[in-house]
């Protein structure tokens, strides 16, 4: 089935580019479009009285769509912000940050946590431990390990890791090897909405993080988290005045905090990008298309691709480039990886024929996605070859 028809402004908008980078900045359906303009219209309408007339519902909507996309029993365990470094460092908040911290995590974590976590490791007493994702085939030894041998406050885990779309396929062993006492956040930024994420027996135990920038199909400025339940034992530091709400004419002298996931929220923020992601996932009920579907649809243009790579070869690469092929592994999200030294200039000469991809250091990456068919992959192999 060809889904372009639920793209076409911004299809129409880029022209002849074609945009093989989902994974990066996932192209908007039209759907937002409407859905941004509705929350200006809200605010013509209602003014302050905003929040609770329009905002508070369509949130209350979106969380419970959420929590069934990921198998949780009660949407009121799901808090917005609007990036996850945001609700990161909230977690770290939590936290004596005056006393020894550690937080455990891997080498190949997006920059919202790796900077951040970079910078706390420079006080002494906050020790950060990297495990290094590749090899591949070793990673679960070596952090359950890692998991087994030392007493951690904090594990920060990718559900899918950005800079070679390997998927983490043994979660549920970590998040069973850890005490009850650690934190455990997992970042499913570059997993949710693509690959199929059941989190019902893990929900009153993890952090879930993910936003709507990648898969969600929804811009900027709207993420979200799961809290387990038992989070009622945290009193973050990096607080606003939303996580005592409800509260806020019996405040005086004490710090509350709302009894659900919104102890995790901040101050004022602009709510027009839940508008949008609830569009994104009305769109998904309208069509019926469950991740599943859009996991299934990705993989048949991922495999397509990789059949033209074997036939005529990328600017001199081979999927014997593709970090999964090194790593043997066949869990991968909806990004290809090739581990290249000229990652940066193949890029750019994409760039010039308007095929537009990105890279992350020694990685060029490709990504897919529903606004894309099997003519689009033909298209850009055939601009590779005209050039020649």
């Amino acid at each position: 089935m060809n889904y372009k028809h639920l793209y076409s402004k911004s299809l129409d908008a880029i022209g002849a580019k074609l945009h093989i980078a989902s994974h990066s900045h996932h192209l908007w359906p039209d759907c937002v479009m409407a859905a941004q303009n509705q929350y200006i219209l809200d605010a013509f309408t209602w003014a302050d009285e905003k929040w609770s007339k329009a905002v508070a519902p369509l949130e209350s909507k979106l969380q419970t769509q959420l929590a069934d996309l990921l198998s949780i029993d009660s949407p009121n365990q799901i808090c917005f912000a609007p990036n996850v470094h945001t609700l990161f460092f909230r977690l770290v908040s939590c936290f004596d940050l005056t006393a020894p911290l550690r937080i455990l995590t891997t080498d190949s974590e997006f920059y919202s946590f790796s900077r951040q976590a970079q910078r706390l490791g420079e006080y002494e007493h906050i020790d950060i431990t990297e495990i290094p994702t590749l090899p591949f085939a070793s990673f679960k030894e070596r952090i359950l390990a890692a998991i087994q041998n030392r007493r951690y406050n904090m594990i920060y885990i990718s559900q899918v890791f950005f800079n070679s779309g390997l998927a983490v396929f043994f979660l549920g062993e970590i998040i069973e090897a850890c005490p009850e006492e650690t934190m455990i956040v997992v970042d499913g930024y570059h997993g949710f909405g693509a690959i199929p994420t059941d989190l019902s027996l893990y929900q009153d135990r993890i952090f879930y993080l993910a936003g709507g920038y990648k898969y969600l199909q929804s811009g900027e400025g709207v993420c979200f988290m799961t809290v387990p339940r038992s989070a009622n034992q945290y009193r973050p530091l990096y607080t606003g005045w939303f996580a005592e709400f409800d509260s806020l004419d019996q405040h005086e002298r004490s710090v509350n905090y709302a009894p659900d996931a919104r102890r995790f929220l901040g101050a004022t923020t602009d709510p027009s990008g839940l508008y949008r992601m609830h569009s994104v996932l009305n769109l998904w009920q309208e069509h019926q298309l469950s991740v599943s579907q859009i996991h299934a649809y990705v993989q048949q243009l991922q495999e397509y691709f990789l059949s033209k790579v074997t036939q005529q070869g990328l600017f001199g690469l081979s999927t014997d480039a593709l970090i999964h092929v090194q790593e043997k592994s066949a869990s991968y999200g909806h990004f290809l990886t090739f581990r290249t030294p000229d990652a940066l200039s193949i890029q750019n000469k994409l760039r010039q024929l308007d095929i537009i991809t990105d890279s992350r250091e020694d990685r060029l990456r490709f990504g897919f996605g529903l606004y894309q068919e099997t003519s689009d992959i033909d298209q850009l192999f055939q601009r590779i070859a005209d050039q020649d």
